[in-house]
């Protein structure tokens, strides 16, 4: 059998918590951030937590966690 290769594009941009769950960067925040209102530019501050669909999806990329 063949190894399980992790993507590399997914383990640059996620990581998983010791429960289990996906971080992730929050995204629209690399340029033209005048634009924006303050509260989404507060808000997209650090990391945020991915829903489950999301996450499996992400999951089935990074099979060695």
């Amino acid at each position: 059998m063949p190894k399980m290769k992790t993507k590399s594009s997914a383990k640059k941009r996620f990581r998983l918590t010791a429960s289990g769950k996906v971080r992730a960067n929050v995204g629209y925040k690399q340029h033209g951030m005048r634009k924006r209102p303050n509260k989404m530019i507060r808000q997209a501050r650090g990391t945020m937590i991915l829903c489950d669909s999301d996450a499996r999806i992400v999951k089935s990329y990074m099979p060695n966690g």
